[in-house]
C-alpha cells in the first residue's frame, strides 16, 4: 500500500515539477538553487499533507497554494528585504541566448513579488484569475490590478 502511494506521488512529482520549478524560477528571478530548494520543500509538504487533500480544488491548484505559502514563508524568514530583490549571482542564462529573454527577465525583476506571482500564474502558467485567487488568497479584482500594473511597468521597460 505504502509503495503504491509512493509510486503515485512520484508520478505527480514528475508531472508537476517542471511547472512548479518554473513558477519559483520566475519568483526568485532565476535563482536555480533557491527554486530547487523551494520546489523540494513544496513536494515534501505536499507529501506530508496529501491525506488532507480533499479534491475541492484541482491537485495543481492545491500544490501551487502550498508552493505559494512556502515561498512567502521563506520571504518572511529573511532578515533583509534585499534577498530576492537583488539579482542572484547564479542566474541561469537563457538557453538560446536571446536578448528578449534577458529583457523580460530584467522587466520581471522590476515587478513586486505579488505582481511577479500573478504574472507568472496568469501569463506563463496560463491559469484563470479564479484559480489564481484560490492559490494566492487574493481577491480577483486585486489580481486584475496587479496584472494591469505589471503589464504597464513591463511595457514601459521593454519599449
Amino acid at each position: 500500500m505504502l509503495a503504491d502511494d509512493r509510486r503515485a506521488f512520484g508520478a505527480l512529482v514528475e508531472a508537476y515539477q517542471p511547472r512548479l520549478r518554473r513558477f519559483f524560477m520566475n519568483l526568485t528571478l532565476g535563482d536555480e538553487y533557491l527554486s530547487d530548494d523551494l520546489a523540494q520543500e513544496t513536494f515534501v509538504k505536499a507529501y506530508l499533507q496529501l491525506r488532507s487533500f480533499r479534491g475541492m480544488a484541482r491537485f495543481g491548484t492545491w500544490l501551487y497554494r502550498i508552493g505559494y505559502n512556502v515561498f512567502y514563508s521563506y520571504k518572511r524568514g529573511q532578515h533583509s528585504t534585499a534577498g530576492l530583490e537583488a539579482a542572484p549571482e547564479h542566474i541561469t542564462a537563457p538557453v538560446d541566448g536571446s536578448d528578449i529573454a534577458m529583457d523580460v527577465k530584467t522587466a520581471m525583476a522590476q515587478l513586486t513579488e505579488k505582481e511577479r506571482t500573478v504574472v507568472t500564474l496568469f501569463y506563463i502558467d496560463d491559469l484563470p484569475i479564479k484559480q489564481i485567487a484560490t492559490i494566492t488568497g487574493m481577491n480577483q479584482n486585486t489580481i486584475r490590478s496587479h496584472l494591469h500594473r505589471a503589464k504597464e511597468k513591463m511595457t514601459k521597460i521593454l519599449t
